[in-house]
């Protein structure tokens, strides 16, 4: 009896010890900044820095694939939005996880929202979701908020 609550305690410790290591990666840092192009424009610009091995998915994702990675803004009565998010080209391959090829970035990324400017020194914010993966394995989707001043 006191073998089997033995296993049971050392099972119970490589699980919770699996989680706080599952907990603590964190593969993506993201940081923000702008641009002001002129008194009525100006860019945001959102960048990803991703560890070696590691990937996030492009902005459009077919149906059935991973998670996009998506961009929301707050809404402002200081700035409105100028078309879609932009990025560089990404690269694809096939996952057979998903049956399909799918975009994705590695290293480095930077994505760009273009914002007219309506009045003071606007205020922006917004959440990145994405997903992030390696050869072996995928976190759950996360999100990350960000706030830029563009002056």
């Amino acid at each position: 009896m006191r073998m089997k609550k033995l296993s049971l305690l050392i099972v119970a410790m490589l699980f919770i010890m699996a989680n706080v290591d599952a907990q603590i990666l964190n593969p993506v840092k993201w940081s923000v900044a702008s641009k002001k192009l002129n008194d009525k424009e100006a860019v945001v610009f959102i960048k990803a820095n991703i560890d070696n091995g590691w990937h996030i998915y492009g902005l459009q994702v077919p149906d059935g694939g991973p998670i996009s990675t998506a961009f929301t803004f707050s809404p402002s009565n200081n700035y409105s939005l100028n078309g879609k998010v932009a990025a560089p080209a990404p690269k694809s391959k096939f996952e057979k996880d998903f049956g399909m090829d799918v975009p994705y970035y590695t290293k480095e990324v930077v994505f760009q929202q273009k914002v007219k400017l309506k009045n003071g020194q606007p205020v922006v914010k917004g959440v990145v979701e994405f997903m992030v993966c390696d050869s072996e394995r995928c976190l759950p989707p996360d999100e990350h908020a960000f706030t830029v001043t563009i002056k």
